[in-house]
């Protein structure tokens, strides 16, 4: 069977990426990022479509020179459809239907977030690849989920978060903190450099395996008012061991809930996925359910982020199904699992 070769183009937030597969094997992996939102601490909708039209040529070129092919080896153009910020999406789905139609190539329509959870079956040398079923754990900073993986194209949600994502619980406990943007790395930086048990803060109480994150930002938000009313010199005292408390009670959720759709499923086969998955804490943890026999798959931080080979190995799979795309699809902004 002749070698399935991918272009794939991840265009969701603020990252441009474009990556060539050839059956499950990346050839380039190229990512474009956008400094431009630091000194508005945060992503802002505007700046980034229009910087994704800036990058996204560039970047193209760049993943096939490394890549070492020409066009006429693509066998699919595949995009990120949603969910996602809808002018970023819009600047990756014209052009992939440009290439699609200019190269007379199938378009696939890739979902984010299931994307992230197949980064796992990129052919690496340096990651391990699971049996079906497993069990992923997917953090981002716009979603938070626990999926029960039955084959590649066969995703179950068995938990989500009902208000906010983990992911923007860091950032937003960064940004009260004082920190730059992108907080959520800096947090995990100087949460190792403090005590994790110095300050207590709320945990919700949610049903099932659900998760929540807006009463826990919101207990974090009050604490430091109130402490900063008594010591306006209190962030800058007490910064590492804030940092390592915020951390250690948002990954104590998160492992709360993924113990009990361990037992509940006995699947023992775990993964996380989504950029919060690069964190050293939840990495560590994620680690120690090898005590409960667990077999544990824990990505390589160039695929944890958003980034094109993982739309690249979802695209593959759908390639094999022969599941095409339309040139009329539209971005799906708020795209449902």
């Amino acid at each position: 069977m002749k070698p399935i070769t991918i272009l794939a183009i991840e265009s969701s937030c603020d990252d441009t990426s474009i990556a060539i597969m050839r059956d499950r094997k990346v050839l380039s992996n190229v990512i474009a990022g956008q400094s431009v939102h630091e000194e508005y601490g945060g992503v802002v909708p505007e700046l980034a479509s229009r910087a994704h039209q800036s990058n996204i040529v560039p970047t193209v070129d760049k993943a096939i020179r490394q890549a070492q092919i020409s066009k006429e080896d693509i066998d699919a153009v595949a995009y990120t459809i949603g969910p996602g910020l809808s002018g970023s999406l819009m600047v990756g789905s014209s052009f992939a239907k440009g290439l699609s139609l200019g190269w007379n190539r199938p378009l696939i329509e890739v979902h984010h977030m299931k994307a992230h959870v197949l980064a796992h079956l990129i052919d690496d040398d340096q990651q391990r690849i699971p049996d079906f079923p497993y069990l992923c754990l997917t953090v981002s900073g716009g979603h938070t989920q626990i999926v029960v993986v039955h084959s590649a194209l066969d995703q179950e949600i068995i938990g989500s978060t009902i208000d906010d994502a983990a992911g923007e619980a860091f950032d937003k406990s960064a940004k009260i903190l004082g920190l730059s943007y992108p907080g959520g790395p800096l947090i995990d930086e100087y949460a190792q450099k403090g005590n994790p048990e110095a300050f207590k803060f709320n945990q919700p109480s949610v049903d099932g395996l659900d998760f929540s994150f807006s009463g826990l930002k919101t207990s974090i938000l009050y604490f430091i008012r109130d402490e900063m009313k008594k010591d306006s010199l209190f962030i800058e005292k007490n910064l590492f061991d804030l940092c390592a408390s915020i951390q250690k009670t948002i990954i104590e959720i998160l492992m709360q809930k993924l113990k009990s759709a361990i037992k509940t499923t006995e699947i023992k086969s775990v993964a996380i996925a989504g950029g919060v998955s690069a964190n050293s804490a939840l990495r560590s943890s994620l680690l120690d359910l090898r005590r409960m026999d667990c077999e544990v798959f824990i990505p390589k931080f160039e695929y944890c982020t958003d980034n094109a080979a993982m739309i690249a190995i979802y695209a593959h799979y759908m390639f094999l199904e022969k599941q095409f795309g339309s040139l009329s699809a539209a971005p799906k902004p708020r795209f449902a699992s």
